[in-house]
């Protein structure tokens, strides 16, 4: 016979409440059990130590006796420190879906086009400061060449006065 270690399900209606059992696999939910180890009140806080109640010892036996305990109680037997979960791995859970992908890359282009005006910004202020500056130095240049031709005239004109 298989042994399973899973709920079965008591309490009201939107008030749930859990026997968890050691029962034939085939038995239905919450049909006939051999023997109830514990119970979980899911309306109970999770930091709450009378939320999971169960008997350490009698799930040991059960486990050494071959019951396969379903997906939640091996994560009660995993918090009790008796049976190990083996970690899972699912990294699609935690990606984003398609619209929000899409928001991604229309924030990301709006980030690259304002990060691409602040550059263009920066240097058009760049290029208006150094503009004055150039405009200086061409207006000296020219005088700097009228003095330069000036003074061969200059030198000309001493020449044929001596």
């Amino acid at each position: 016979m298989a042994v399973a270690i899973r709920l079965s399900r008591g309490g009201a209606k939107k008030r749930p409440y859990y026997r968890i059992v050691v029962s034939d696999s085939r038995s239905p939910r919450d049909g006939k059990y051999l023997e109830q180890i514990g119970t979980y009140n899911p309306m109970l806080p999770k930091d709450s130590g009378e939320r999971v109640k169960l008997d350490e010892d009698r799930a040991r036996h059960w486990l050494n006796v071959g019951a396969k305990p379903s997906d939640r109680v091996l994560r009660f037997l995993d918090a009790a420190g008796i049976l190990e979960r083996a970690p899972r791995n699912n990294p699609k859970k935690g990606e984003p879906g398609e619209a929000a992908k899409e928001r991604a890359e229309e924030k990301a282009a709006k980030a690259a086009e304002a990060e691409e005006a602040a550059k263009a910004a920066e240097e058009e202020a760049k290029a208006e400061a150094e503009a004055p500056a150039e405009e200086a130095a061409a207006e000296e240049a020219p005088a700097e060449e009228a003095a330069a031709e000036e003074s061969p005239a200059e030198d000309a004109a001493e020449e044929k006065a001596e």
